[in-house]
Formats: structure tokens, sequence, C-alpha cells
């Protein structure tokens, strides 16, 4: 099952997108399917060839064209702009001839239908505005068209049917003054071309605009597609060449110049130097690499020169994952999406029916002649309803969020993570990796007997674990520069301790109460590993033969950043609490410093998940914190899961955010993201029905009555245009917004 992108084109409204949507639902092979209206694609992911997806959009009557490579995207962006210009021009057009219509209107210069000359003059002026209106909307029409002849009413029908009404009623009026003289009154003898021309010059005015601001939108997912260069210098056999860079292939060696950006993912094989991995994890220090290291594509190498081995090319590389990443949640949509989405595929029938209405009182409760009330009204309804504005409301603000947040190290999978956040009482942080720097090192040894013996020991028995405590024994030994000894039946019990022979010895080392499980005094040694546990250190007891002998003190130190995250947290008005393996007293000094809530200490791995069940049964809204491995359980229990990547490992299925940095100050910077993405769609959906709900009654006439006030038709076609200008610029806006 592969997953394609496609560029939609003719797509110009929520109605639209509802169009294809059906379509692709209709088509056998597509698993599923998410169309952004925002910046005009499909996700598609199935089994079948492209071009039947490009024949099932095409079927409902729209345009599509698919997306493989960063020059499709140029390609595309280049159609876009031109595509701007020809609107621009096409608005101009039809403002201007509307516009100098218009000033004839007001100084008189309006032919008289009752003359010969003003009824051919009349005609001129149908013909004229009636090869603008094919110039400058002749794709609406089209558009209105295949709608309908496919059963879907979008804005383009409301856009055709208001201008076209214009055209036709004035087009009657010429007809009835040449074949019957005086058969209308005076007040129905009023001809609407101008009208016409100038509610289009307006909607394509704000569709031209529009289509710009939505242009600047997605600035965050071009720069992650411009950060891979085009060319490489690939070393084979001793010589250099330069080489596009989709010809590298794993195992290849690339030669990486000062001030060059890595091509792709690779290990270090010569040289050192600080990158600048800012882009990609929001880490605004370079880091230092040298050979062993991990580089990932993208990434822009400092002063030092180096020489790599490709690792992953193509979609494989850490690049192409956070751009998938990024691309998917834009196209995500939260519950307030899928809602505003329900409405607008009803919202074109709703406005039609509520134009039939409005001619059918006007002529039913006006004075005569009420006709020309009547079109002037149903036009005005027509023209002022936008289903822009409310489909644009929710995913224009997750392209700018999810965008900002991807700059900040944080990719968020998922619209109702965007959503939920909002909802966050309880975070729930693991302690190593997260709260601390997750290194930790032998501070303190407390031993009966020679130090170094039994250190020999201890780390020729952790040389087997992968446990970060494990590993800061065997690096302590070799520091000291001790030669590992050799173990053999290695067993270890996942949050306890592990166990081996070494040296014809049984070893233990684990935490306390797992050594006294298996019959260990450790009381000689409880005054230092009070001393020690007071300092916050994590404490390894290790037995021989069934006897306590040695004691470490393992310190793993707090971030620089953690306790003025976790301040932040509290002002965003969190709970926060700690979950550790530590026993509690090492796990209060730690919190004590971070300046945590609540701590729950002693914990295994495996009771994480229940912690996060029974905080969810108090019913608190709980967001977990975790390294995304073993805390994957755990991250797919709480209601919003942030795992820390480590900058080369970004598909963590288990989390609905994932963090390129690990540091707790990217889980501010996603909560405060989130949050104000969700207010700012509140704010545009809000916008939207206010717009609609105010402007539809306004325009078919309600204040009429009170006040005399009827919409001008041309007044209706500018509020229009203006209302998704609107929508785009206030999601814009989250660009620039303070994340607290």
């Amino acid at each position: 099952m592969a997953i394609y992108q496609f560029a939609l084109h003719n797509v110009r409204c929520a109605g639209c997108v509802r169009s294809v949507e059906k379509s692709l639902q209709q088509s056998e092979g597509i698993d599923d399917f998410a169309i952004n209206f925002a910046d005009r694609t499909a996700t598609v992911q199935t089994d079948v060839d492209p071009s039947v997806v490009v024949q099932a959009v095409e079927a409902a009557g729209y345009g599509a064209s698919l997306i493989q490579s960063p020059d499709d995207y140029e390609q595309r962006a280049r159609q876009e702009r031109a595509a701007f210009r020809q609107t621009l021009k096409q608005s101009l057009v039809a403002l201007l001839v509307g516009g100098v219509l218009m000033l004839a209107m007001l100084v008189g210069w309006m032919p008289d239908l009752q003359t010969h000359s003003g009824l051919l003059q009349g005609v001129a002026l149908g013909v004229i505005t009636l090869a603008i209106m094919m110039y400058s909307a002749g794709h609406i029409y089209k558009g209105a068209w295949k709608g309908l002849f496919h059963g879907d009413l979008n804005m383009d029908t409301l856009i055709a049917l208001g201008t076209g009404t214009a055209w036709i009623y004035s087009t009657g009026v010429l007809l009835v003054s040449a074949v019957a003289p005086g058969a209308l009154p005076a007040q129905a003898m009023h001809l609407y071309y101008e009208a016409a021309v100038m509610i289009l010059g307006f909607i394509l005015l704000g569709q031209a605009l529009e289509s710009r601001a939505r242009g600047n939108t997605n600035d965050a997912l071009r720069k992650l597609l411009d950060l891979q260069p085009r060319e490489a210098l690939r070393i084979r056999d001793g010589e250099s060449k330069s080489v596009p860079v989709a010809m590298l292939l794993p195992g290849d060696r690339v030669r990486i110049r000062p001030g060059e950006r890595v091509p792709v993912d690779g290990v270090v094989l010569e040289g050192s130097s600080h990158l600048d991995e800012s882009m990609l994890t929001g880490e605004p220090l370079p880091v230092k690499r040298e050979a062993g290291d991990q580089v990932t594509g993208g990434t822009v190498n400092g002063q030092g020169g180096l020489l790599i081995e490709v690792s992953a090319v193509g979609q494989k590389t850490v690049l192409a994952q956070i751009v998938a990443t990024v691309r998917e949640a834009q196209n995500a949509k939260p519950a307030l999406g899928r809602l505003a989405d329900r409405i607008a595929a009803v919202f074109v029938p709703i406005v039609i029916l509520i134009a039939v209405v409005t001619v059918a009182m006007w002529v039913w409760l006006a004075p005569a002649p009420a006709w020309p009330y009547a079109i002037v009204a149903a036009l005005t309804v027509l023209i002022v309803a936008c289903p822009c504005a409310l489909g644009l409301a929710t995913p224009m603000s997750v392209m700018v969020g999810v965008g900002r947040a991807a700059e900040k190290g944080v990719l968020i999978r998922n619209g109702d993570a965007l959503q939920q956040a909002r909802s966050i009482t309880t975070l729930v942080v693991d302690k190593t990796g997260t709260l601390t720097e997750g290194k930790p090192a032998v501070v303190e040894i407390h031993a009966d007997g020679d130090v170094n013996q039994w250190l020999q020991l201890a780390a020729g028995v952790e040389q087997h674990s992968e446990h970060p405590l494990a590993q800061a024994v065997v690096a302590h030994a070799r520091e000291r520069g001790l030669e590992l000894a050799e173990s053999e039946a290695f067993d270890a019990t996942a949050g306890s301790g592990v166990s081996a022979r070494a040296e014809g010895r049984q070893i233990l080392l684990g935490n306390r109460n797992w050594v006294e499980q298996h019959a260990v005094d450790t009381s000689a040694f409880a005054e230092q590993a009070e001393r020690f546990s007071r300092a916050g250190n994590s404490l390894i007891w290790m037995a021989v033969d069934g006897r306590m002998q040695l004691l470490l003190a393992v310190a793993d130190r707090l971030r620089e950043d953690s306790a003025a995250a976790v301040a932040r947290l509290h002002r965003q008005g969190l709970e926060v609490v700690m979950l550790s393996g530590d026993n509690e007293q090492t796990a209060n000094a730690i919190a004590h410093d971070a300046g945590i809530d609540r701590v729950i200490a002693e914990v295994k791995p495996e009771q994480k998940q229940a912690v996060i069940r029974d905080l969810q049964a108090q019913g608190k809204i709980v967001a977990m914190v975790g390294d995304g491995i073993n805390d994957a359980p755990a991250l797919a229990q709480a209601d919003i899961g942030y795992a820390m990547g480590s900058g080369t490992d970004v598909a963590i299925s288990s989390a609905d955010v994932t963090l390129m940095r690990s540091s707790l100050m990217s889980v501010v910077d996603a909560i405060g993201i989130s949050r104000a993405t969700v207010r700012n769609i509140k704010q545009n959906l809000f916008g939207a029905f206010i717009y609609n709900t105010l402007a539809i009654p306004v325009a078919a006439g309600v204040l009429y009555p009170l006040t005399g006030l009827l919409f001008n038709p041309i007044i209706a076609g500018a509020a229009m245009a203006l209302s998704s200008i609107t929508v785009v610029t206030n999601a814009r806006r989250l660009k620039w917004t303070k994340i607290e």
C-alpha cells in the first residue's frame, strides 16, 4: 500500500472538495484519502496506479497531478503564480469595465430604454458585458455547469446563478422593452449589467488575493523541501564526482565540505565538525559530529570537513519522514473541521433555497413593482453567501500551526491531537531523558573491600545491558582503566535488576528491593544509601554470592531548561506529574529541583500504563511525555502522547506528537501551538458563521421594512471576497503569535 500526494486543479470551494471526495469514495482500490482545501492537495493511500486516482478526480469534473519530488512542488508553485497573475488580470478587466458602467449610471449616461437608440445601446452593453463575463469568469460558469452535471452544487453555482440572473434579467428587460414598449413599470426598467461585471471583478480579486496569501502559508513545508541539496560529492575508487542526490545509494561515500548541507542520512567515517540541525530539531546550538556519529540529511556542516557513508536515501531519510509527517498532519482535520465540512456540504443548497424563498416573499408581500426588488434581493443572497470562508477556516489554521510546530522540531501527527491539547489538565513526564539529560554517570561509590575488583565484576555484568544506568557503570570502569570481567548466564528483570555469573561468582545488580528479595542483607550499606539518596542520586546495589559488596550512586543531571519548562506548564494551568522507577527519595529530590507538583516513584515500565489509566479514571485529561520506546503503552493510553525523538528516529507510531528535540520545553511549545491553533480555528469559524448569519438575512431584505435598506449586489460581492481574505489573514497570524 503506497501513499501518494496529488495537486488538485480547479478546486475552489468546500463544495468542490465534497465532489472529489465522493468520487474517490466510489473508486475501487483507494484505501484512504485526505483532501486539504487550503493548499489544494490530496493525500491518497492506495495499491492501484496513481493514474486511477487522477481519473477519479477528473470524473468529478476537476483535475489532478501526481507530486513526487521537490521539482514537482516548484513546478506547481510556478503554475500557481501564473494563475494568480491571470486571475488578477481578469479581475481588473471586470472591475474596469464595471466601474465605467457604474460611473455612467451615476452621471446619467445609461441608455433610456424607451428610445430606439437607448435599446441599441442596451444591446451593445449586454454583448460587451457577456464577453467580459466569459473572459473573466468563463471557468466559473464551466465549473457551475460541471457541478450541476455531476449533481453537486458549489460556490461556482452561487456565483453563476447570481451574476447570470442579473444578466438574464437585464436582457429580459431589453427584450420586453423592444417587443412591448410600456409593458414594464418604470421602476422595473433597470439594467444590472454593471452589477454582474463588478460582482465578478470583486470575487476574482478576492480569489487572487486569497491565492497570494495561501501561497505564503506553507513556508515551513517549502523550507523543509528546500533543505536537501540537488547534488553531492560522491567518492568512488578514490575519485570525487558531483552527482545528483537521487543517484546516491546506501553504502556510497560522500565528501561534505565546510558550509555545505548534508545531502542524505549517513555515518561519519572521517573528520569532525559542528552541524547546525536547527531546521530539523529546533535546537539552535550546533552539535558536534565525529567518526561513528549519525548525520542527518538537510543539516548544515560547520567549519570541518566530513566523509560519510550513506545509510538512507529517498523516502527513508529523516528529512523525507519529517516532510511526510507534516503533510499528513496538515491534511488532518480536528473534530471542529469535520463539523464545518458537514455544514459546508449542505450550505449551497440551503442558500439557493433561501434565495427562492426570498423571491417568493418579495413577490407576495412587497408593493408593486415587486419583481425588481425580488430579483435584487435574491441576487444579493446568492452572492453574499460564502462557503469558501467556512471551508478555509480549519485547514488554513492547521497548515500554519503544524508548519510553525515543525519549525520548532515538533511533529504533530493528527488533527485531534491539536484540538485535544486545549483540554489537557495533567501532564505526566518520565524522569530519565525527559527531565534529565539521559546521560547518567557514577558520582559516588561505597564498597566493602577492593573497589576496583567489584567494579570489574559489575561492569562485566552490566556490559550486556542497554539500560542507561548499566552503561554508566561500564563507562566508569573504563574511565578507571579497568578490564571488564567475563560473565555468563546473564538475566535481566525489567525495572528491577540483572544477574549473571562472573569469575565463578553469582552477581546481583539492581535496586534495593530486588536485591533483598534474593535474601541479601543490605543494612550495612543503609546509612550511605540514605546520604546518596538525599543528594538525588539513583542507587545500584551489588551483591556477590549473597553478600553486599558495592553501592553505586548514579546521577542524571536535570536539564538546564527543565525547571523553566515546568514553570511555563504551570502558567498554562497544567498539573505536572513525574513518573520514575527510582526510589521515592531520589525521585523527590529531582522533582523538587524541577518544581514538579507530584511524584509517583518506583514504577516499573509495565506499570506506567496503569498509572495513566488511574489518572484518567479520576476525570483528568492526561498527556504523557516519554521516549517513545519503553513508554509506548503509556503513550498510547494517554489522551495525547508526546514522544521524545532522538533527532534521527521520527517514526514513533505510539505517540500523537513527536518531539525532535529532547527537551521538555518542546512540550511547552507543542501545547502552546496546539492551543493557539485551535483558538485560531474557532475565531475563523465564528467569523464565517457570524458573517453568513448576519449577511444572508440582511441581503434577503429583513431590514427593508424598518429602514428601507436593501443590500447592493456589488457590495455583496466585495463582502464575499473579503470574508475569505479575512480567514486566510487571520490564520497567517499564527506564524507570529506569541506562544505562552
